[in-house]
């Protein structure tokens, strides 16, 4: 067999020093060449100096004015003073820091644009309680009656007969749109929970937990949202709010995500759902408790697709010992969360095993397969035997999954010694075949070429840089490459040092696309468990992907005439989601990339000019992808870097 070659890829020590030595400069290379080569990027840093400068102008404001006060005001105004400076201080400096924080509108253009709706739909937020503390609910509530948009009611839930002062609290209320309905017995937040839709009148519902706030333009933000894009499920970014009203930990979301919403409740708050559907799911399922919005999200979005984000701060979670947002809070909930995955697996036919994620709070569905087609790997290599022996050694002792082929396509290799390895893997391995394609190197070309020679229902494109870590890599592509509206499947790539090369890719990062998380610790679990979970992405690196034959064979392959070497795996990923395929990340499938160490850095003048051609044809094929904020990402976080920090 060929895994008994001559060279053991794990011992050979001075092969993976010299990548790690070679790789260190690749990346130093990069982040050097991107930051002079982009504009953007010295409007970012010039932007974040006005910042700092701003910080600094305001801290100096506040100490002299603290001087002052102290010194010609009483001392019981001062004191007074001086809270109010410091909570107002304190308020703005978030704003003027967090992207989506700050209201788009002041109350009174959103009020003009108000009455310029042609639709005012009336808006029932629901509120289960049980178990709040008063004044964290009397929030809540005000929170609601301070809306910029007025069109709501409020309906509350009442499942505690011990706090008397909640209850008096809630009797005390005059408003005529908040109503309240008591629970003869104490039940659970999802009888609560239907108990306040029984009383709700509105063509929308919104949930709000019993000691959260909304934003003052929550509501307003929904009615716009109702009337630019007729939606059926609303969801919004939010943040944190502790016992003593400081805000932290915002969560900018991806717009819908249906692979990273089985993975995990990304969704969360502000979430707004039409009634009717609601109503059609059978509202909200007891035996599910502290998953049950969850669980209604989950069966919601299954009825439609009109889902819609809106990338702004509308919702504030309040900080508490119980609260889910600390980890191992409610253990009760993860496993609520677990029942509901495999309900929804149930509802909808999917032949899958619900598995714990490697984070609170998150899940796999790792999916059985449908039997055991063949499966195709493609590698374009130029001499390195070094690296081809590496390379398929690691494919061929570390795959479970055995039925596989491998087309090894030589592109102008002269050493003796290539040769002689690629003998010795055909002759010890019949499922390894070598071709020969001797033309100007075109990765895409060579590509396509061994595509031709392919007789598996599947294909993986491999680089010959990449080593295999995890044995049923196969299998975890696989899975999802096998479901019929997945497009491409991506992995997750580190370089020698343990840090993130690849964890799925955005367009507009860093120019026309950069790689999700690059940098990153091998066992950070990247922005709110990105790094962890199954999840959709617009692109993904071409080092190591799946897709299905007939796909490849229906995009026509990577593009050989425009995009010989660069952004080629891009490009295909973009018009699979022209034709409505979803693509897919995986963090199961695990290899290392010891990055273009094969073909070296494009510092010779024509490969600098071929670069910037295929930038060009980029921003022109892919124009309106490119000026658009990538679905999967967020607006509020930057374009300037590939670590999810803020705008």
């Amino acid at each position: 067999m060929a895994s008994e070659g001559k060279t053991d890829f794990n011992q050979n020590d001075t092969l993976k020093t010299a990548i790690e030595e070679r790789n260190k400069k690749i990346k130093a290379d990069y982040f050097f060449t991107s930051f002079l080569q982009k504009d953007e990027e010295l409007e970012a840093l010039k932007k974040h100096i006005s910042i700092l400068e701003y910080r600094r102008e305001r801290i100096t404001f506040k100490s002299r004015l603290k001087r002052f006060l102290k010194k010609f005001v009483p001392k019981f105004i001062y004191t007074i003073l001086k809270k109010a400076l410091k909570i107002s201080l304190k308020i703005a400096g978030y704003k003027s820091e967090v992207p989506g924080f700050k209201p788009t509108y002041t109350k009174g253009k959103a009020l003009k644009k108000i009455k310029l709706f042609s639709k005012q739909p009336l808006i029932s937020i629901l509120i289960p309680v049980n178990n709040v503390t008063t004044k964290f609910l009397r929030a809540a509530v005000k929170s609601v009656e301070n809306q910029y948009y007025q069109n709501w009611e409020l309906c509350i839930a009442y499942d505690d007969s011990t706090n008397q002062e909640a209850i008096a609290f809630l009797k005390n209320i005059q408003n005529p749109k908040i109503r309240t309905t008591y629970l003869s017995q104490n039940g659970n937040i999802s009888k609560a929970s239907n108990e306040a839709l029984k009383i709700a009148s509105g063509e929308y519902i919104g949930l709000l937990n019993n000691n959260d706030t909304l934003a003052l333009d929550a509501l307003f933000e929904i009615a716009d949202c109702i009337n630019e894009r007729n939606p059926d499920i609303i969801y919004s970014d939010e943040d944190k709010i502790s016992n003593t009203s400081k805000y932290s930990s915002p969560i900018h979301k991806p717009e819908f995500s249906p692979d990273l919403l089985t993975s995990q409740n990304y969704i969360g708050h502000f979430l707004v759902i039409k009634k009717a559907i609601i109503e059609s799911v059978g509202g909200f399922e007891e035996g599910l408790e502290g998953a049950q919005d969850y669980d209604l999200i989950l069966k919601s979005v299954e009825k439609t697709k009109l889902i819609y984000r809106i990338p702004k701060i509308l919702y504030h979670e309040r900080i508490s010992e119980d609260s889910s947002s600390i980890v191992n809070a409610k253990p009760y909930a993860q496993e609520a969360m677990r029942k509901s995955l495999v309900n929804f697996t149930k509802r909808n036919q999917i032949n899958a095993e619900v598995l714990e994620g490697k984070d609170p709070y998150t899940f796999r569905l790792k999916r059985v397969l449908d039997g055991t087609p063949l499966v195709s790997i493609i590698i374009p290599f130029k001499d390195r035997s070094d690296l081809l022996e590496m390379c398929i050694n690691s494919i061929l002792k570390k795959s479970s999954y055995r039925n596989f082929e491998i087309i090894g396509v030589s592109n102008n290799s002269t050493e003796e010694k290539t040769f002689n390895v690629m003998k010795m893997f055909e002759s010890n391995d019949s499922r390894i075949k070598f071709y020969e394609l001797n033309i100007a190197f075109n990765y895409s070309s060579i590509n396509n070429f061994g595509a031709l020679f392919c007789s598996g229902e599947h294909l993986i494109l491999l680089n010959n840089d990449i080593e295999i870590i995890s044995t049923d890599w196969i299998e975890a592509m696989l899975e999802h490459s096998q479901r019929p509206e997945i497009g491409i499947v991506g992995a997750k790539l580190y370089y020698p040092d343990d840090t993130i090369q690849h964890a799925g890719v955005i367009i507009g990062l860093v120019g026309v696309a950069g790689h999700s998380h690059r940098g990153y610790n091998r066992q950070n679990p990247g922005y709110h468990s990105r790094l962890n979970v199954i999840q959709n992405y617009s692109a993904l690196t071409g080092a190591c992907i799946m897709l299905k034959s007939d796909l490849y064979k229906k995009l026509g392959g990577l593009n050989h005439s425009k995009l010989s070497v660069a952004y080629n795996d891009i490009d295909l990923c973009l018009r699979a989601i022209e034709l409505n395929y979803l693509n897919i990340f995986t963090p199961y499938c695990e290899a290392y990339h010891y990055e273009s160490i094969s073909r070296g850095c494009d510092t010779v003048p024509e490969k600098q000019k071929r670069f910037r051609d295929e930038i060009n044809f980029m921003l022109k094929r892919h124009e309106k992808t490119i000026q658009n904020i990538d679905p999967y990402y967020n607006p509020n976080l930057t374009l300037s870097n590939e670590d999810f920090s803020l705008r």
